[in-house]
């Protein structure tokens, strides 16, 4: 069983924003995938659904960021689900605005939602580290990460989730270099 996690912050204030690319990732995952409607469960918003043959839960916390690892250790300890089936999209400052990176385990390098879900399960799951580029100076992160997309980045923004989503199967089949590669030239040939 895998457990898909978007990290955001829930209400309509934050909906579309930087800081909530996680949840609008996974949207576009439960959106082709999820059998069920999402439910209020383990303090977040949970869908079902199957992905390559086993079964799938997408979790979209509702804790606000700085507690998503409550929702998540929840989900993933009553399923017994083991961290290599545990996979988080969230936002990534250090990452170019509409790339993607991928890897194991590792640091949360400043972000919350990762520190919180490290502090409650351990750091070795998944992580779809989803580019939002930076702001010019420190000062302005907060406002930055919050502010709604809007015109052309929110429209790529929307094209990369769909390509993510379709795609996504090929993470858990062939590995994330396979996932990448076929990432990379379908938005080459979009381009």
């Amino acid at each position: 069983m895998y457990l898909v996690v978007g990290l955001g912050n829930p209400g309509r204030e934050y909906e579309s924003t930087r800081h909530n690319m996680g949840f609008m990732a996974v949207d576009s995952l439960i959106r082709r995938y999820a059998s069920s409607g999402e439910k209020q469960k383990f303090k977040g918003l949970l869908s079902e659904g199957n992905l390559c043959g086993e079964k799938a839960l997408f979790l979209k916390p509702q804790t606000f960021m700085n507690l998503s690892g409550v929702s998540v250790a929840a989900a993933a300890d009553f399923y017994k689900i083991p961290l290599d089936k545990i996979i988080v999209f969230h936002d990534d400052m250090d990452i170019p605005f509409g790339k993607i990176k991928i890897k194991q385990g590792g640091g949360a390098a400043g972000h919350n939602g990762l520190r919180s879900i490290d502090a409650h399960l351990g750091n070795n799951y998944w992580r779809f580290r989803m580019g939002v580029g930076h702001p010019a100076s420190k000062e302005q992160t907060v406002g930055f990460v919050l502010a709604p997309l809007k015109g052309q980045e929110l429209k790529e923004a929307e094209d990369l989730f769909e390509q993510t989503a379709e795609l996504f199967p090929l993470f858990l089949q062939k590995g994330a270099s396979s996932f990448l590669n076929e990432l990379s030239g379908k938005r080459l040939k979009k381009a």
